[in-house]
C-alpha cells in the first residue's frame, strides 16, 4: 500500500518543486488558517478541553477534506494534490531568498521586513546574524514539518494523512505558543503536532546527512546530542541537523511577543552570516532531492515487487 502511494506522493513533490503555490487568495492552507482564526474567536476559553476541542474540529475537518477529495478526484490524483499543496518547498525557498538577496544588499530593513514570512519571533531587534539564523532554523524546521511531514504521512494515510498533518502542524503554528493566552489553549495542538511530527524530524536529520555526506558525523553528534536539550522533541533535531551541516550555531535565546524563550545553541561553529543563508538554501534543495529519489524508488521497488509476484503462466482444464 505504501508503496503504492509513492508514485503520487513523488508526482506531488515534482508539481510543487516547479509550480509552487497558488496565489494566496487561493491557498488551501491560507484559508484553512484564517476560518481557524475564526472559530477560535469563537470557542476560546482557558481550558485543556476547549482547545482540545478545537484542535479536534480543525484536524478532523482537514481529514475529512481529504476523504472527499479521493471521493471525488480519486484516491491516486487526490493524493498527488494534496501533497503539492501541502508540502511548499518552491515557496519556502522563495521567501528565504527574499531575505538573502536583502542582507547581500546590506538593506537589514528590508531582510527583517520579509522575515516575518517564514518565522514567528520579533524580528525588530534582530541584526544580520540574528536574522540569518532565523532564515536557516527556519529551513531546517519546516523541512521537516511542511516536505518530510506531508510526505511521511502522505505515504502512511494517503491524501487525509497529508491534510491532517498540514493541519495539525498549522495549529501549532497559530496557537501552540508558550504565551498566556495559549498556555493551556494551545495545549493540544503543540501535544499533537510534537507527535505527528516526531517521525519526519528524525528523516529529516537522515536527509540532511545523506544530502552533506562529508558532515554526517557531525549531523549525527548533534541529532543525539545537544539537540535533546531542546524544549521541542523535534525542532532541535532538525535545526541540529542544519546547524551542524553548516559547521555553523543555531538555536539561543529567541524573543516571541516581547517574551524571551530560552533555547540551547546547537552546533559549535560561529553565528551564521548572509552567506550562509545560501548555503542553507542549497543544503535544504538537495535534502528535497534526496527525500524526491527516495520515494520514487520506493515506488519503482513496489513495481518490480508487484510484476514478480503475479502469475507469469495460465492454468486451466485439459481439453
Amino acid at each position: 500500500m505504501v508503496g503504492g502511494r509513492a508514485g503520487p506522493v513523488a508526482l506531488g513533490l515534482a508539481v510543487d518543486r516547479l509550480l509552487g503555490e497558488p496565489p494566496a487568495q487561493l491557498r488551501p492552507v491560507a484559508a484553512f488558517g484564517r476560518a481557524m482564526s475564526r472559530l477560535e474567536g469563537v470557542l476560546w476559553a482557558d481550558r485543556r478541553s476547549a482547545g482540545c476541542g478545537y484542535v479536534a474540529i480543525g484536524v478532523g475537518g482537514a481529514l475529512l477534506c481529504g476523504a472527499l477529495a479521493q471521493r471525488v478526484l480519486g484516491r491516486r490524483s487526490a493524493l498527488s494534490v494534496a501533497v503539492a499543496l501541502c508540502s511548499a518547498a518552491r515557496a519556502l525557498a522563495a521567501e528565504a531568498a527574499t531575505v538573502e538577496q536583502a542582507l547581500l544588499d546590506g538593506d537589514l530593513e528590508a531582510a527583517r521586513r520579509a522575515l516575518p514570512a517564514l518565522v514567528g519571533r520579533d524580528v525588530a531587534g534582530l541584526d544580520e546574524h540574528g536574522v540569518a539564523r532565523a532564515v536557516i532554523e527556519s529551513l531546517a524546521e519546516n523541512l521537516s514539518d511542511a516536505v518530510v511531514g506531508t510526505v511521511w504521512w502522505a505515504l502512511v494515510a494517503g491524501a487525509p494523512g497529508a491534510l491532517g498533518h498540514r493541519a495539525a502542524n498549522t495549529l501549532d503554528a497559530m496557537v501552540g505558543h508558550r504565551c498566556p493566552r495559549y498556555r493551556r489553549f494551545g495545549w493540544g495542538a503543540a501535544r499533537l503536532d510534537d507527535a505527528v511530527g516526531w517521525v519526519p524530524a528524525r528523516l529529516s536529520a537522515l536527509l540532511v546527512g545523506v544530502a552533506k555526506p562529508s558532515r554526517a558525523g557531525a549531523v549525527w553528534r548533534v541529532w543525539h546530542g545537544e539537540a535533546t536539550a531542546h524544549p521541542s522533541p523535534n525542532a532541535g533535531v532538525a535545526e541540529g541537523a542544519f546547524a551542524a551541516a553548516l559547521g555553523v550555531s543555531l538555536g539561543g535565546p529567541t524573543s516571541y511577543g516581547g517574551r524571551e524563550d530560552p533555547r540551547p545553541v546547537l552546533g559549535d561553529g560561529g553565528p551564521p552570516g548572509p552567506p550562509d543563508v545560501r548555503r542553507a538554501l542549497d543544503l535544504f534543495a538537495r535534502a528535497v532531492t534526496v527525500l524526491q529519489l527516495g520515494v520514487a524508488g520506493l515506488w519503482l521497488g513496489s513495481r518490480v515487487l508487484l510484476r514478480r509476484r503475479r502469475p507469469t503462466g495460465r492454468s486451466g482444464v485439459g481439453r
